[in-house]
């Protein structure tokens, strides 16, 4: 009885989180996700939580992130991604060329450490998509609960700074170093309310009509997580990747029906369900193995980061891209689609903001097969 009460905890724990994120600045500033992982690290090294509690820990962990993932992509407009912006699908292009081209530099240097692979995979995913791919290609891959903390814990702190730059003049030193030209067309296009709906506001969720949509929703992606996961019990030795990447499969699919691809807040709760996932991992995190520097991971995540950038900038003005799409582009990877509104605001460009959404929610969807593919790759390379 007690650890279904902690399980209960657990699930809701986000939504003090999530009022508060909407109502104090500073709480708005720090995030979400980050304040889910030192809650969790903090709950998790006190000693509150009983030693039965551990696979149930397990279980919320591996379900959360498989649930979550259907509903995220579930408002993916394909066809509309494809037809809204070519420049702009043509720079993430670049964008995922250079975190592959990274990440292979990287193998190379760390090639003596088993982990590389693993590290090339999720910088592949977060890198290309977001903290959904992350946490997916975690499971797929089979990526330790400590590798991963640490990696998303560095990957959050470097990629505040990284926003830093872009949000103050640091982006117009970007555009004069590598003297990107101006953005041509109309920066004042207007732009679809629903599409730039912000994922952290769940107002309106418990609404009949929505709500009970949402459950719908919430039970077709359940079914896509069950019949994933019995086909991936027939591919022995790859039964965790295959079941991640018909998750995805399945769930993309499902998007091309306009009836599932407009219910509301479906990316909304997929986020909610993250944050559980987000302080689930953190409280099986031994903060002892978090004190000392990973010097490892922390270059890995640095290069990754601000290496694929610079190559993405070069590769943009061989390519005539224009320095706002290359700036909304590389947010849209890097950081991922819930930071490109600022960052167009910081532009003044509202048709940047339609470019950085489009590529960003192409990204969360091919993330997963470039993550996984990548880790396949790498972890079989003769050197």
């Amino acid at each position: 009885m007690v650890n279904v009460i902690i399980a209960v905890l657990f699930c809701i724990l986000p939504a003090p989180i999530i009022f508060l994120n909407n109502r104090i600045k500073i709480v708005e500033k720090i995030g979400i996700v980050l304040i889910c992982y030192l809650l969790g690290i903090l709950i998790g090294n006190i000693g509150i939580l009983p030693e039965s509690f551990s696979g149930i820990q397990s279980t919320i962990q591996d379900v959360s992130v498989c649930l979550a993932l259907p509903l995220i992509l579930f408002s993916l407009d394909i066809k509309k991604s494809f037809r809204t912006t070519k420049t702009g699908l043509k720079c993430m292009g670049l964008a995922i060329f250079s975190i592959a081209t990274v990440a292979f530099i990287l193998q190379l240097i760390f090639r003596d450490n088993p982990l590389a692979p693993q590290l090339a995979g999720l910088a592949m995913g977060v890198y290309t998509g977001g903290t959904p791919n992350l946490t997916s290609i975690k499971t797929a891959i089979g990526v330790a609960d400590e590798t991963y903390l640490i990696f998303n814990t560095y990957d959050m702190v470097i990629s505040i700074v990284y926003m830093l730059i872009i949000l103050s003049s640091g982006k117009y030193v970007i555009k004069k170093i590598f003297r990107l030209k101006d953005f041509e067309g109309d920066k004042n296009i207007t732009v679809d309310g629903e599409e730039c709906k912000e994922t952290t506001s769940y107002k309106g969720m418990f609404e009949p009509k929505t709500f009970g949509k949402l459950m719908l929703a919430l039970l077709l992606s359940a079914a896509i997580v069950g019949v994933s996961y019995v086909a991936g019990t027939f591919v022995k030795g790859y039964e965790t990747a295959v079941t991640i990447l018909l998750i995805t499969t399945l769930s993309i699919i499902c998007s091309l029906f306009r009836p599932i691809r407009s219910i509301k807040m479906t990316t909304n709760l997929g986020m909610y369900i993250i944050y559980i996932f987000c302080f689930t991992v953190a409280t099986m995190a031994d903060v002892k193995k978090l004190i000392h520097i990973d010097t490892t991971i922390i270059i890995y995540v640095a290069v990754a980061i601000y290496g694929s950038m610079i190559l993405h900038a070069l590769l943009s003005k061989l390519f005539r891209i224009d320095f706002d799409t290359m700036i909304i582009t590389s947010v849209s990877a890097i950081c991922s689609p819930p930071f490109v509104p600022a960052v167009a605001n910081s532009l003044k460009n509202n048709a940047a903001l339609i470019s950085g959404l489009t590529t960003g929610v192409v990204g969360y969807a091919i993330g997963n097969y470039l993550g996984v593919a990548v880790h396949w790759l790498f972890s079989r390379l003769p050197f």
